[in-house]
């Protein structure tokens, strides 16, 4: 036999993307093309429904004529947009930023994340995130080595009879605290959190704090819902020097303008960690799209002249507000969220037929993604299973919720209103 014939098979792709079942968004997407319900209403996926502001879109058409904001721009993010990230969040941190050396542009917050696991985690290092997570956190961490560790959220006890506060979703500090060892390197916090809506009480954040200082932990804090709080938000960048010493923050301007296509997002800490997810962003991707960065630099300029954080998180609220109405209507409780654009619905009076057939990768799958199918094939909306953002062993804390979007034009939400009031027969009491 030859040494060509001998060796292991060329094509056999690596570990981290073998072997992987069908994730939710193909899932989703598949069953609504086959869906006799057409057109789909899709509030699965978190993308916008609508434009972002005039003056953001204007702004990245003038920049298309700009020579130089169709080159590269550095690797660290173009000037005018480190400075006016530098400008706002020197306000929402209370400090004085330097543009250069404690901001750093990527492609994408989900980029930026990747670079700060890059460039800090190596094998046998382990990270802690709180269940549910964003799925994207789990193959970030794994890539270069790394172990996670989770602590789940506990959602209320009477979650299925009662609507509540996402506040309600609860941290186990003491299960927290019995998760670090000393192979811990990382704490990844997530607020306003995405899917349940909680943000994180300044209490919350100091008891976080007070772990990550103890067992001398970084910590990422996602905050790409950091414009979009309806109670009061804090950033744990803020509670202390020491904190903002080991604390990588990480914004999103496609979250904050609409503009999720853009894939401009920013990471915000000390030099001493900045600098080294810049390094590793340089390796992953070198730079970020020029014109949209100058696009995003001018509407972080603007945005406050013209009244659109206020104006933004007034719209989002009512359309939480718009969309709830109707499972206030059908007695569904749900999770009323306290920032972002997701609501968390607990489905568990909705009896789905015994001899439904699911097809074998959603049979198998727990409660929530039988929901979901049933739901876009019988009701035609779309609805996202959280238990996806769950370990296995943790997935029947959310096996009974589903997670709507509303982040569409209002005569969408009302479609999807409709629709799920085709849902009472079903429903049983």
């Amino acid at each position: 036999m030859s040494a060509t014939a001998a060796r292991e098979d060329p094509f056999k792709p690596a570990a981290r993307v073998a072997g992987q079942r069908q994730d939710v968004w193909s899932i989703v997407n598949e069953a609504a093309a086959a869906s006799p319900v057409q057109p789909i209403v899709n509030m699965g996926q978190g993308f916008f429904g609508y434009n972002p502001p005039k003056f953001a879109l204007d702004a990245a058409k003038e920049a298309l004529d700009k020579v130089d904001c169709n080159q590269y721009s550095p690797t660290k993010g173009r000037p005018r947009l480190k400075k006016a990230l530098a400008n706002a969040y020197s306000k929402s941190l209370g400090r004085e930023l330097d543009p250069e050396t404690e901001v750093s542009i990527t492609t994408g917050a989900n980029e930026g994340m990747l670079s700060a696991f890059m460039a800090f985690i190596e094998p046998g290092d382990e990270v802690i995130i709180f269940e549910p997570f964003f799925d994207q956190y789990i193959s970030n961490i794994e890539m270069p080595g790394g172990t996670i560790r989770y602590v789940p959220l506990h959602p209320p006890k009477d979650g299925a009879t009662r609507t509540s506060s996402a506040a309600e979703w609860k941290v186990d500090f003491d299960q927290l605290e019995q998760t670090i060892n000393p192979k811990t390197k990382m704490i990844v916090l997530n607020t306003p959190h995405n899917p349940v809506g909680k943000v994180f009480s300044r209490e919350e954040l100091q008891r976080i704090g007070a772990l990550a200082t103890k067992h001398n932990l970084i910590i990422l804090s996602d905050e790409v819902y950091d414009r979009l709080f309806y109670v009061p938000f804090t950033s744990i960048a803020t509670l202390s020097p020491e904190l903002y010493e080991r604390t990588l923050t990480v914004g999103s301007a496609g979250k904050a303008f609409y503009a999720t296509g853009w894939r401009v997002g920013y990471l915000i800490g000390p030099p001493h960690l900045v600098k080294y997810v810049a390094a590793a962003h340089t390796r992953i991707c070198y730079s970020s799209v020029s014109p949209l960065q100058e696009a995003s630099a001018v509407a972080f300029e603007k945005a406050d002249g013209e009244g659109f954080w206020d104006q933004s998180r007034n719209e989002m609220r009512a359309k939480v507000d718009l969309f709830c109405k109707v499972f206030d209507e059908l007695n569904i409780p749900y999770s009323d969220p306290e920032g972002g654009y997701f609501v968390l619905a607990n489905m568990a009076s909705v009896k789905l037929p015994e001899d439904y057939p699911f097809p074998p990768h959603v049979a198998n799958r727990p409660r929530d993604f039988k929901l979901a199918w049933f739901l876009i094939k019988e009701v035609g909306v779309a609805a996202i299973p959280p238990t996806e953002f769950y370990t296995d062993a943790n997935a029947h804390i959310a096996e009974d919720y589903l997670r709507f979007a509303v982040c569409k034009n209002d005569d969408v939400l009302e479609t999807a209103k409709e629709r799920l009031r085709g849902l009472k027969k079903y429903i049983t009491q």
